[in-house]
């Protein structure tokens, strides 16, 4: 009998550990205090409150559960919002940032729904700003944070190599955009795939991303697609690290890369980091980033500082300053999104063809 009872509680003890489950809540907060000139529409200044800079303002749900053998079930329910005015952002979604759920094992993790791409994943690795809501290299190309709806993704990491697949049944039907229209497959789809090796100091990676831009409502350019491609790496040495990348994007069938310079063109942009940890508490970063547009002089710089000081754990203060340099009617400004630009980018956020000036004070909270 006493045999038994301890195989009956072993037995139990077993089937609760097999069914392990966990929901965690989890979020970032981030708002400063931004001087920007050469503002659209009369090059006026502006002093503003702004809402996630260094990170999107967001919370969200993530969820696993232990299925046994080694595979787990996974979900993740993340909504961004406007600190500032606290509205939804990704143009109002719920969960505009992922909405996902899946599988995980050893062999890496299926997932469906609507989430962030391999190009998105890279850009968080190589961008030395990290992919900053604001003064990053998301001004020169919105692509480095794109999301895709309707998309099944696979991601797995083999010792020093990830790999990372995605292909979208229509990457933006949230938006009304594009995608998923019967008798339409081309409209919307989204195809992308990346590759990176990290060892000890060095990382090295390379992604490929096209997108299909035809419009679901007026069957509009239904064959218009945006393909990228870039390589980056970065290597770490004592409190520094450096950061090097190019990115090649080439549109095609009547679309139009951001910067709006005329329909079919193609770009290069490349972009040299440094970030330094002058203490554990205080760390610089440097960043300078050109495109190059094919066929045209209207070629914009744009050059990013940042000092970010850590007082907890979870909080921390920051200031960045950057300066974007026009010429021959490029208008790229520092700040992504926002009326007039265009597709997201920082293109048309400056004045006509002027340069503009930026700096910006906030403080970020991590739970």
């Amino acid at each position: 009998m006493k045999m038994t009872w301890i195989a009956t509680v072993a037995a139990l003890a077993a089937g609760g550990a097999y069914a392990q489950s966990s929901v965690t809540l989890y979020g970032i907060v981030d708002a400063g205090i931004e001087y920007q000139n050469n503002q659209p529409g009369g090059s006026h200044s502006v002093t503003r409150l702004a809402s996630g800079n260094l990170s999107g303002s967001r919370w969200g749900l993530r969820g696993v559960e232990d299925l046994g053998g080694g595979l787990k079930a996974v979900f993740v329910l993340e909504s961004g919002f406007n600190l500032d005015t606290g509205t939804s952002a990704q143009g109002g979604r719920l969960f505009g940032r992922n909405a996902y759920v899946g599988l995980q094992s050893q062999w890496g993790a299926l997932t469906l729904g609507r989430q962030q791409t391999p190009l998105y994943d890279f850009g968080l690795q190589f961008d030395p700003m990290g992919i900053a809501t604001n003064y990053s290299i998301i001004g020169q190309d919105a692509g480095f944070t794109s999301r895709a709806d309707n998309s099944v993704k696979y991601v797995a990491t083999f010792r020093s190599l990830t790999a990372s697949a995605l292909y979208s049944f229509g990457s933006n039907t949230g938006a009304g955009s594009f995608g998923e229209v019967p008798g339409s497959p081309r409209i919307g789809q989204e195809y992308s795939a990346g590759l990176t090796y990290a060892a000890g100091p060095l990382a090295v990676g390379g992604v490929y991303d096209e997108t299909n831009l035809g419009l679901a409502a007026t069957g509009a350019l239904t064959g218009a697609k945006i393909r990228r491609a870039s390589l980056a790496g970065s290597y770490a040495f004592g409190p520094a690290k450096m950061y090097a990348g190019y990115r090649w994007a080439k549109a095609l069938d009547g679309a139009t890369l951001p910067g709006n310079l005329g329909a079919n063109n193609v770009s290069n942009l490349y972009w040299l980091g440094l970030g330094y940890q002058i203490i554990p508490a205080l760390s610089l970063t440097g960043v300078a980033y050109y495109q190059d547009f094919r066929g045209t002089k209207a070629d914009p710089w744009s050059f990013v500082a940042s000092v970010d000081y850590t007082l907890s754990k979870r909080t921390d203060a920051y200031l960045n300053v950057g300066y974007a340099k026009n010429k021959d009617g490029s208008n790229l400004g520092l700040t992504a999104g926002g009326s007039g630009a265009i597709q997201g980018s920082g293109f048309g956020t400056v004045s006509g063809s002027e340069n503009q000036f930026g700096a910006l004070v906030g403080i970020r909270h991590k739970f």
